[in-house]
Parts: C-alpha cells; sequence; structure tokens
C-alpha cells in the first residue's frame, strides 16, 4: 500500500517514519514534508491546503490511505472531500474536527455529555467579557480564543488585570485573527497537565499510554504558549487506575456525545487534561496526534500503525490485538529559533544532525527544518524534536540533551527540564 501523510512538522516526521516501518508500507510520502521527512520517507511539493492537488496526486499514485497531520485541513473539510472522491483518508469530518476547531463548541459538549471541565462562561464580544470580570470577585482565570490559533490561542491568567489584558490581546488587537471574534473565559484549574490520545473509529476506543507536553517557552513553565517545547510518555502524573477513569468518564462520553449531536468521531481523539486534586479534567480537545507528544508516542509504540489506522478507516478497530509498547521511557526535546514563540529569522544552516544520529537510541525528528544547496536550514520556529528512549526516565533525558549537545545553529535554544517532572514524582515515590 502507498500512503500519504499531510503535514510539514515534528509530528508527521514521526508518523511517517513509524508507518515506513510497517509490512503493509510500499512508498511513504509526505506532502510538503521537510528536510527530515525527505530522508525517511517520498516528500511532494504539494501544500496541505491544495486539496484539489492532493486528491490528483492521490489518484495518481494510487495512494491506499492519507493521514492528516495537522489541525487545519481537518477543520477545513478534507476528510470529507477525500471521502466524496472514494480516497480513504484518517482523520475526523469538517463537523467532528469542530471539537477542536471551536473552544465555544468544545465546552458546550462537555457540558452537555457530563464530562469533568473547568466552569466556562462564553462571549461574543470584548465589552460583555470585561462586564463579567468587573462583575466577579477577583481570581486566576484562563482566557481563550475560540477558533484555531496554532496553540497559542490560550492564555493564563493570574489576576482579573491580566485577564482584562488578554480580552484586549484577543478580542481587539486580534492576536489571532479571527481565532478571536469569541471568547471563553473559564476558571484556572491547578495541578499537572497530561495528554491522553485515543484512536476511534467511532465505535470502538484504543489508548495510548499517557504523555506530559510543556507548552511554557521557558524553565519551570514560565514564559509565554508555544505549540510544545517537549514532551515524554509515559507520565507517571497519569496512573493505570487514573487513565482507566479517563476512557469511561472523558473519552468513552465524548466519542457517544458527537455520534448523539450527528458529527461521530473517526480519528485521534486528544484529551488535554489537568490532573487536579478532584481528578481529571479537560482543558480541551485535539482532534490529531499531538506535536510533541506524537514523537515519544511513535518511539515506544512497537505495535504497527498502518494497521491500527487502515482498521480505524474500515470501522474493525474491535479486530485489533493490544497494542505493544516499548517499556522504556521516551523524552523529546523540541529545539526552536531565536524569537519563538514570536518573530524569528529562518536559513541558518544546521550542524551536527549525523552526530545526534550516531548516539543510540536517538531519533532527530525535524520541524521546521528545509534544504538548500545540499545543506539542511531552519525554515521554521520549533526546528528539531530530538527524542530519546532510555532505561528509565532519566536516563531517557540524559540521552535526549546528550543528542541536543551535539546540534548547533545560530539562535538555537531549548527548555533544559523537559520530564523533571516526571523524574521528581518518581522520586518522591521510592521516598
Amino acid at each position: 500500500m502507498n500512503v500519504l501523510v499531510i503535514g510539514s512538522g515534528g509530528r508527521e516526521h514521526a508518523l511517517a517514519w513509524k508507518l515506513k516501518q510497517s509490512p503493509l508500507a510500499d512508498r511513504v510520502f509526505v506532502a510538503p514534508g521537510n528536510a527530515g521527512t525527505a530522508q525517511d520517507a517520498e516528500n511532494v511539493p504539494i501544500s496541505e491546503k491544495d486539496f484539489a492537488g492532493l486528491i490528483r496526486f492521490a489518484k495518481a499514485n494510487r495512494i491506499g490511505l492519507t493521514v492528516v497531520g495537522p489541525e487545519a485541513p481537518l477543520a477545513e473539510g478534507i476528510v470529507d472531500i477525500f471521502r466524496a472522491e472514494k480516497l480513504r483518508i484518517f482523520g475526523p469530518t469538517k463537523a467532528a474536527a469542530e471539537l477542536e476547531a471551536s473552544k465555544v463548541f468544545c465546552k458546550q459538549l462537555l457540558r452537555t455529555a457530563d464530562v469533568p471541565t473547568a466552569d466556562f462562561q462564553i462571549f461574543s464580544d470584548p465589552a460583555s467579557a470585561r462586564r463579567y470580570l468587573m462583575e466577579k470577585e477577583d481570581m486566576p482565570l484562563v482566557v481563550k480564543a475560540d477558533g484555531l490559533a496554532a496553540g497559542k490561542g490560550v492564555i493564563v491568567c493570574d489576576n482579573r488585570d491580566q485577564a482584562l489584558q488578554a480580552i484586549r490581546l484577543i478580542a481587539e488587537e486580534k492576536v489571532f485573527g479571527s481565532a478571536g471574534d469569541r471568547l471563553v473565559i473559564e476558571e484556572r484549574l491547578h495541578g499537572e497537565e497530561a495528554s491522553v490520545l485515543a484512536i476511534t473509529d467511532g465505535k470502538t476506543i484504543v489508548t495510548l499510554q499517557p504523555a506530559q507536553d510543556h507548552k511554557p517557552a521557558y524553565d519551570g513553565d514560565t514564559g509565554p504558549n508555544t505549540g510544545g517545547m517537549g514532551a515524554y510518555s509515559p507520565a507517571p502524573v497519569v496512573t493505570e487506575e487514573a487513565l482507566h477513569w479517563i476512557e469511561a468518564n472523558i473519552l468513552v462520553p465524548t466519542v457517544h456525545a458527537m455520534r448523539k449531536a450527528g458529527r461521530p468521531f473517526t480519528g485521534v481523539l486528544y484529551a488535554g487534561l489537568m490532573m487536579t486534586p478532584l481528578g481529571p479534567r479537560v482543558l480541551e480537545f485535539n482532534v490529531r496526534f499531538g506535536d510533541p507528544e506524537c514523537q515519544p508516542l511513535m518511539m515506544r509504540l512497537k505495535s504497527d500503525l498502518l494497521e491500527i489506522l487502515n482498521l480505524a478507516v474500515d470501522g474493525r478497530l474491535d479486530q485489533l490485538e493490544s497494542l505493544e509498547w516499548d517499556l522504556r521511557p521516551a523524552v523529546c526535546v523540541v529545539m526552536a529559533s531565536e524569537g519563538y514563540p514570536g518573530s524569528y529569522q529562518k536559513g541558518f544552516p544546521i550542524r551536527g544532525l549525523e552526530e545526534a544520529a550516531r548516539l543510540p537510541d536517538v531519533k532527530v525528528f525535524h520541524a521546521g527544518t528545509a534544504m538548500k544547496d545540499g545543506q539542511i536550514i531552519t525554515a521554521g520556529g520549533r526546528v528539531l524534536g530530538v527524542t530519546a528512549l532510555g532505561e528509565n526516565i532519566a536516563r531517557a533525558k540524559y540521552q535526549a540533551y546528550a543528542a541536543v549537545k551535539c546540534i548547533r545553529w545560530q539562535g538555537a535554544w531549548c527548555r533544559k527540564d523537559i520530564a523533571d517532572k516526571a523524574i521528581r514524582r518518581l522520586t518522591q515515590q521510592k521516598v
């Protein structure tokens, strides 16, 4: 079977790399891909927005399965369009993708399905949002743009003044564009964040091992939100007991509620959770593999990803045997361009990739890279996802950062504390 992966980031590199390992896979294409996917698969110079071009390519190259990486094509209905052309594609329909594309829809569905989440209010204009804040006691809040904002449309506020400033940025200055046409203001939950992803065909749910992302830019979870500065799996904050509870009380009711709403969900259901003292609470849902969670998950998954996705597309996930995982933890450290998540320069040559690749149990997934004159250069804010396995989480962290030290370009930086929360938690459990 020929496979097409749509997208150009670290998640797409990890998916293409994993799909290529399947005995069911013949050729694996990535559109448009990056410098890393060019090494592990075959790049196709077609934009993820060019649906007509992607359909022509899929038909001309007898693509047996298309896998959509990013959220934007899903929100714009690529799955519906491919299906109308009788092409097999993995991902949710446009109606189902609204679970991520609209935070307002997501929160309303959670309320309807009685899925635990933070209390919230919805606003369609900044004046009523400000009035609400002035009448409410001063307390920590979260202000969210309704629409897609590349993982950055959430502003966590310690007090009313910060929340008022967030309203101005999102709803008046439109820093996230039309995503800020509506606002969600919700109570700020406290605890540790975790990501639980599941693959579903709308009837059967196959839950993946828990992971933990690091959204804030700087060490100690400080600084502005990013698309994610690193991740690890498994996440010890989600115990086996908690994982079963999340399946029963969050994932299953959400899939049922989506079917009841006439939006049956197939694809990846990604629950972004806060593990509060009162139990897990949904912060948000995404409708695709996380980036960077996908990278450590693909490093650890031993089962055949192509077989899993084929069964999901055909509505036969109930026939899947239990997933097999590498018992070793994996840590992914994102190396970013100077200035990210703000403005940054592109085009710097990257050195040391071969040296990093020679380290055992290391895979460098490319995100914002390109080829120029035979050299790999930076082409994005998040440039690389340096991922490593280790006998324990501390060894996996050590190995990932050993690989990071090999790699250089002008202005390269990363967080230094990816996986420290897990190491602390496991150390406390031993005491």
